[in-house]
Parts: C-alpha cells; structure tokens; sequence
C-alpha cells in the first residue's frame, strides 16, 4: 500500500496518474494547500521543503518528495514507463528534468499572474505567457516524428502532460501546434489518465479568493521555513 499525499494541482495529477497507469495499490491523503495542510509537522517529516505530493511505500518504508523523484521511484518499483536500457533510460530522464526545470515552473508562475494576482503586472504575464508559448513549442518540434517525448510512453510524457492540460487558463491555444495535439489527445483518451486527473477535482472551488489562502500560498518566506522547522522539533 502507498499513501499519496495529494491535492489535484498539475504536480500531484503527475502522481496519480502514474499510479493508476501502473495499477498500484493506494491511499489518497488530502493535503488541502489552502488551508495550510503542507505545514503539519507531520507531513514535513515526508516533504521537508512543504510541498505535495509526496508519498510512503509502506512495502518499504519509504519515503518519496517531489514529483519527479517519485515517478521515478514508482517507475522502477513497478518496471514500468522507464526503461532499464541506459540509453532510452537517459532520453527519458532529460524530458523528465526539462518539466521539472522549465515546463512546470514556467507554466505555474503564468498561472500565478495571470489567475490569482490581485494587481495585473502586464510585464511579468507577458514574459511567462511568451515562455510557456515556447516550451510548447519545443515540445511540438520534438513530437515530430516520434509519437512520444522520449519515443516510447514514459514518465517524462506523464510529467508535462498535466502542465500542458490547463493549457486553456493559460490562454494558450494548442491547435496551433499540430504534433502537440495530437500527442496531447492520446494521453487524455487513456482511461488511467482520466482517473488520475479526476481524482479530487470536487475539492477545489478554483483560485483562491480570500487574503487568508492567498497568504498561505504566495507569502511564504524563510521565517515561515523556521517557524515549521520549529513546530516539527517539539
């Protein structure tokens, strides 16, 4: 059994999506992010930096934070969608890292700007928004040819498909990108994407209003890090 430690943003679909591809066997925690869950001392013990997912295999009391170490764990764990050939293992590993590095960050800081701040700062939507109109791009221009990021369904297409799956809050258009499309349409259609990315979609009410929420998202800083740390050590 694995706990998942979850709220339906792109990061954690990436997990639930993968456990369902892989038929594993597991228990959903909410980790409700706007009310402040990820600061329980208990779930800093799983994920010190106090962010989901993460997860605890108890087949072997594990422990795994960040999105991208734990589709590698369960990758291997179930020897599925990561080849264990080192060469198709590496082209997997570099689209798995360019989510992680590009594609998800750059994709979250236009959903900031552009869904929950309060005060429009044109210049800072526009130069996300351009970003992530690229990196869409560079994922076009790849799908060329080859069905999928790394040639054969693998953890790197499930990371970047759920920051491609908001594609429309973002106010981006994928028709333009026919490859992408395509590609796009094929994992959607899968039927343990769609129970990953439906998992706790009845949990959210959309961005967060309230100056209470948004405090706890977006005004976190090295004294909320000390004040964890200290409620953990008690």
């Amino acid at each position: 059994m694995i706990d998942l430690y979850y709220w339906p943003t792109p990061n954690g679909k990436k997990i639930s999506i993968m456990l369902e591809e892989c038929d594993l066997e597991y228990k959903t925690i909410p980790v409700d992010i706007g009310r402040g869950d990820q600061f329980n001392p208990e779930f800093l013990k799983i994920s010190p930096n106090n962010r989901m997912p993460a997860i605890v295999d108890h087949d072997t009391n594990i422990s795994v934070f960040e999105g991208g170490a734990i589709l590698v764990y369960l990758a291997d764990k179930s020897g599925m969608f990561l080849s264990e050939d080192q060469e198709s293992r590496m082209e997997v590993m570099q689209w798995l890292f360019w989510q992680a590095a590009g594609l998800g960050p750059m994709a979250g800081q236009l959903s900031h700007f552009k869904n929950y701040s309060k005060t429009p700062i044109p210049y800072a939507h526009d130069r996300y928004a351009n970003e992530y109109d690229r990196l869409l791009a560079v994922m076009d221009v790849r799908l060329r040819g080859r069905e999928y990021l790394a040639g054969e369904y693998s953890i790197a297409d499930i990371a970047s498909f759920t920051w491609v799956l908001p594609y429309e809050r973002l106010g981006n258009d994928l028709d333009k990108f026919a490859n992408l499309r395509r590609w796009f349409d094929a994992i959607k259609s899968r039927s343990a994407v769609r129970r990953g990315i439906d998992l706790g979609e009845d949990w959210s009410s959309g961005p967060p209003k309230s100056d209470a929420v948004q405090s706890v998202l977006f005004h976190q800083n090295s004294t909320t890090v000390f004040e964890a740390a200290e409620a953990l050590e008690k």
